[in-house]
């Protein structure tokens, strides 16, 4: 996941290169962010509802790329002049570790937690595999450890599956500061140059059009990275203009049909996108996506400027890390409240033309998508006051030691 465009700059403004403006808010952003993890924990929820059949939740799994193009965009806009020596570079790379590492270390220890349960009470052990096997096994523990979990090191996903994501994120924060600090003003030729070749690779080497993970994850992120870089490279200061004006005097009528026909655009290339090489092209939708909204000028930006949506933003990166394990143990106590009162809350069932053991179609199926969607917010919740906010505080107050 992404992973991801987790940043929360400063409302500072500070001047950078070619004068765009570091630490300008996106909050309109911030609410995609949120939006976009709860749809991937939509697309990983397996249900026989009708919501779960849909060809636009089936190809969610696309808006991993949504994170990725505004985590370049971000990143870019605000450390773009601030790599120039190597003090910068150890303190840019050890924020973007306690942004993401505290909350991955702590997922990490309750799946495996959940494993040495089975372990050591067989009736947990379902008919799935054995504890410690597959895809949660000793080796792969180590590798997610480590981070190399989306750089193609393994051959299949491990753990927390959707963690994938922000291996191949960091990884890409790594090389833009390499880029940033090696080029300097040049750099935006590196990021042309990656999200050319980057789709190209995958039109020829990915047997599963944009859904790669464990193994070409690290193109994808480049790919989608790349281009919010460009645009924060070369837009950043006109979007924080016009937005300003925008703002200043209120949402307008154009600006509310371009947000309007953006959304359905987003929803129609989604649905038919998903399953074939068209998907390919999802960063490029995104990115124009993410250049109409950072504007802020139409009523769909004032709504995602509500606060329950600024909410769901803040939420996003623990939503997005939590939901896998969450859904998993819903699961879990529906099956063991199924084995004994035999409700149908659960069964196995075709999803996407695999299959699947879910919840069920009917009041099951859509009950289940609202308790899971309940319940993996108020996790996030949780996560963000004790895991997340704390670990940005510290890795910050410990990167100015240097």
């Amino acid at each position: 996941m992404t992973q991801a465009a987790f940043l929360n700059p400063s409302d500072t403004m500070v001047s950078t290169h070619a004068g765009t403006i570091a630490g300008e808010r996106f909050q309109v952003l911030d609410s995609w962010r949120g939006i976009c993890a709860l749809l991937v924990a939509l697309f990983h929820f397996p249900t026989a509802s009708v919501i779960s059949q849909s060809r636009f939740i089936g190809s969610s799994y696309l808006f991993v790329d949504f994170f990725f193009v505004l985590s370049g965009f971000v990143i870019a806009s605000s450390y773009a002049d601030r790599l120039n020596r190597p003090e910068q570079l150890a303190r840019f790379a050890l924020v973007r570790f306690g942004r993401i590492y505290p909350l991955h270390l702590v997922m990490l220890a309750a799946f495996a937690a959940f494993e040495l349960m089975r372990l050591m009470l067989p009736q947990l052990h379902g008919t799935g595999a054995a504890p410690f096997t597959g895809g949660f096994d000793i080796k792969s523990l180590f590798a997610n450890l480590l981070l190399l979990q989306g750089m193609g090191f393994e051959q299949q996903l491990t753990w927390n599956a959707p963690s994938w994501s922000i291996s191949a994120e960091f990884f890409a924060y790594l090389l833009f500061a390499g880029v940033v600090f090696v080029a300097g003003a040049r750099a935006w030729v590196w990021f042309v140059a990656a999200a050319v070749t980057a789709p190209l690779f995958l039109l020829g080497f990915s047997t599963h059009h944009m859904d790669v993970s464990y193994d070409f994850g690290f193109i994808r992120c480049l790919y989608g990275f790349s281009l919010g870089a460009l645009l924060a490279w070369f837009q950043h200061d006109s979007i924080a203009g016009a937005r300003q004006a925008l703002v200043r005097n209120g949402a307008r009528m154009d600006w509310t049909i371009a947000e309007i026909v953006m959304v359905a655009v987003i929803v129609v290339f989604v649905s038919l996108a998903g399953d074939n090489d068209l998907g390919i092209a999802a960063p490029l939708v995104f990115v124009l996506a993410l250049f109409l909204f950072a504007h802020e000028g139409g009523w769909i930006s004032a709504l995602l400027r509500t606060p329950f949506m600024l909410t769901l933003g803040a939420l996003s990166y623990s939503i997005y890390m939590v939901h896998i394990f969450v859904q998993a143990r819903l699961i879990n106590v529906a099956g063991l409240v199924e084995r004994k009162l035999s409700l149908g809350l659960v069964g196995d069932f075709v999803l996407r033309g695999q299959p699947a053991t879910g919840f069920g179609a009917g009041w099951a199926g859509t009950a289940a998508i609202v308790l899971m969607l309940a319940a993996t917010i108020a996790v996030s919740w949780m996560t963000w006051r004790l895991v997340e906010m704390p670990a940005m505080a510290w890795f910050r107050r410990l990167s100015k030691r240097i």
